[in-house]
């Protein structure tokens, strides 16, 4: 068996005595240098300059609400568009939200949708990335005050603005959804609108990526500057498994609490986002969201997608739902002079690195089993190739001890199946497939098969 051993994460391939640095992917890298601090800068004083974008705010203006954040957005990206030779479409995704705890009436609301198609017809695989363009001060029902919403969340929502600027003029196998949504801080509803209908409407959504609160580099409490650590939320157990006895009863016996699609997904952003970007420090922290708190992932995690959140290693409360005021020396307010737009740029690149290796490469294994018809310190896995797409290359199965959070070892194999000499009880596995390139698959972790 042909054999490649990655440590992660450095970027070293062993195969035999032979020694290769992993290749960065040239058109991802330029890219990846292609996004400019200047123009997220532009997008997010100028979505600041709207007022408020307060979900509940004026939509006839032209000049300030959300309505005239919206209109502005969408034009923003149907311009990028016109470099994408018709493969972007731009929509709104307008939806009615009942009255309820935080919405005083129904309200009329729109997402906007900047869709940059698949090249292949038969590869159905969707990638989102996210930002909410919704505003709020200290009281959540005040729609009529000056709300600038810089860090939180125009600088996620540039994020989605800037690598539809970027990735428009490229095209990937799969379909890319550059996404701004509304209503986060009333109650995620314009990212539960849009999980909704993906369910509804059967998209395959392969992976979500909400960026939420990633333009900060001051820690609140110290004098402590982080302008390279970006949190990544994943969930272990999956949201769907609640209240479903048989799969958690398979995960306790399995062990495989911590390898939920989302901490798979985890896992790749940590490996591309550090191997394309530099300075960076990608943190895995392993619970859904922050504490008692959520984002917009959430709804995509609830209709059983597989989605992470992206915020700051350290956040500043003082510019997050407050008024903007000075009190006890202390200035108040979520304004943009206050946001490291060379951190957002970097948080942007790991984005698109993620997205574009992830777009570029074929489809997951399918089917993927670890064999269990005879007791054996080896492991053997079997997996099937992916449905549709284009065809793999080869596969590599993972491996890593199960106190690790990050796969330790990659062996590369050109089979369906494999055998290692190392013991199903003391390991854990999975599968990914990769093409020619090195553009690689989420991991698939593997079920017990006879």
């Amino acid at each position: 068996m042909k054999k490649l051993l990655l440590i992660i994460p450095v970027f070293f391939i062993i195969q035999g005595n032979a020694q290769t640095i992993i290749k960065q992917d040239a058109a991802i890298k330029q890219m990846v240098d292609e996004v400019s601090s200047k123009n997220i800068e532009a997008i997010v004083r100028k979505l600041v300059s709207f007022k408020t974008r307060h979900t509940l705010s004026d939509t006839t203006s032209a000049t300030e609400g959300s309505g005239a954040a919206r209109d502005w957005i969408k034009a923003e990206y149907q311009r990028y568009a016109k470099e994408s030779g018709g493969r972007m479409t731009v929509q709104f995704d307008t939806f009615t939200q009942p009255k309820s705890e935080r919405v005083d009436k129904a309200v009329h609301l729109k997402n906007v949708l900047a869709i940059l198609k698949g090249t292949d017809l038969k590869d159905t695989r969707i990638y989102i990335v996210s930002g909410h363009y919704d505003s709020r001060v200290t009281d959540v029902m005040n729609p009529n005050a000056v709300e600038p919403g810089a860090n939180d969340d125009a600088s996620g929502t540039a994020v989605s603005m800037e690598l539809a600027r970027v990735m428009a003029k490229r095209s990937f196998p799969a379909t890319i959804i550059f996404m701004s949504v509304v209503g986060e801080e009333q109650g995620l509803y314009g990212s539960t609108n849009v999980a909704k209908r993906a369910k509804a409407e059967n998209w395959n959504i392969d992976a979500m990526l909400n960026n939420d609160i990633v333009g900060n580099t001051h820690g609140m409490e110290t004098d402590l500057k982080d302008n390279r650590s970006v949190r990544v939320f994943s969930e272990g157990v999956p949201s769907t498994a609640a209240g479903n006895q048989k799969e958690i009863a398979s995960l306790i016996a399995l062990g495989g609490e911590n390898d939920s699609p989302s901490r798979e997904l985890a896992r790749y952003v940590k490996e591309i986002g550090e191997r394309y970007v530099d300075q960076l420090d990608v943190k895995l922290i392993y619970r859904r969201d922050r504490y008692l708190r959520g984002g917009d992932h959430v709804s995509f995690l609830l209709q059983g997608f597989t989605a992470v959140r992206f915020t700051e290693m350290n956040e500043d409360f003082t510019r997050q739902h407050q008024d903007i005021r000075s009190e006890n020396a202390v200035d108040y307010g979520d304004l943009p002079d206050f946001v490291d737009y060379n951190y957002v740029q970097k948080v942007a690149r790991m984005n698109l690195s993620v997205l574009a290796n992830l777009a570029s490469a074929p489809a997951e294994p399918q089917n993927v089993g670890i064999v269990t018809s005879a007791l054996t310190n080896k492991t053997t896995l079997k997996w099937e190739a992916p449905k549709t797409g284009k065809k793999p290359a080869g596969y590599y199965v993972l491996m890593r001890e199960t106190i690790s959070p990050y796969w330790e070892k990659k062996y590369f194999v050109t089979d369906l199946t494999a055998t290692l000499a190392y013991s199903k009880d003391n390991y854990l596995f999975a599968v990914q497939s990769v093409d020619a390139d090195g553009h690689e698959s989420l991991s698939v972790f593997p079920k017990p098969m006879r």
